[in-house]
Formats: structure tokens, C-alpha cells, sequence
């Protein structure tokens, strides 16, 4: 095979491989993915009565609440993570004494992307399961 051949072959695969790599993350559901993290990390103190619930007024035992966010506001801005307290909060994008949850083990970075990816793809409660 010439060089040029050989060349050419190359990058054409690279540019394949690479556009594999760009293809958007699947769909991440609320009620599999996002709901059992919430329940994990968040409704011991965000239930009715809760420690958080009473500083923010913020409720995580279903998405109606999770997405009316607290008394100073929504803390989801579907398709922006970086405009989203509850993602900027579980991230660690925040000063230590407000990360969440607060006191307690810190999400795992495949966690913080799955709600990244979520609130990325509008934060709906009804995607595929």
C-alpha cells in the first residue's frame, strides 16, 4: 500500500472512531436512573418535615417536587446543568459547607454525570425506561 493510501485509510478511521465517541449519552430516565439516586442521597432530609425541607423548602419524594425546586426557586433548569443548583450542589461545584449531601458520602462521578445527562436532556419525567 502506498503511503498516501495508508494515509488516507487512517484517517478515515480516526473521523469514524471519533464520531462513535461524539454520539449523545442514552436517554437517562427519572423514574430508573434518577429517582433511586434522589432517594439514596436526598429524601432522608428533603421529606416532609426534614431537616432540609425545612431550611429550603425543598422536597425530593417525587419529580413534581424535585422540579418545583425550593422557596427561593427551581433548582433543575432543564437542559442546563450549569444554571441547576440541584446539579452545581451534587457536583461539588459549590463551597464544601453547601455541598450536598450534606455531612454525608458524596455522589460518584458516574452518578454526578447521570444527572448532568439528565438535566442535559430537558430533566422529563417521562423518558424511556
Amino acid at each position: 500500500m502506498s503511503r498516501c493510501t495508508t494515509l488516507s485509510l487512517s484517517l478515515t478511521l480516526s473521523a469514524v472512531l471519533l464520531a462513535g465517541c461524539s454520539a449523545a449519552p442514552a436517554p437517562v430516565s427519572f423514574k430508573s436512573e434518577i429517582k433511586p439516586l434522589v432517594d439514596k442521597y436526598c429524601t432522608e432530609c428533603h421529606l416532609q418535615g426534614g431537616a432540609g425541607t425545612e431550611a429550603s423548602g425543598f422536597l425530593t419524594d417525587n419529580y413534581h417536587n424535585l422540579m418545583k425546586g425550593t422557596k427561593f426557586g427551581p433548582v433543575v433548569v432543564a437542559g442546563d446543568p450549569l444554571s441547576s443548583s440541584f446539579y452545581r450542589l451534587v457536583a461539588g461545584k459549590v463551597a464544601p459547607s453547601i455541598r450536598m449531601p450534606h455531612g454525608k458520602e458524596a455522589l460518584s462521578t458516574i452518578e454526578i454525570s447521570m444527572i448532568e445527562n439528565w438535566i442535559s436532556q430537558g430533566a422529563e419525567n417521562n423518558q424511556p425506561l
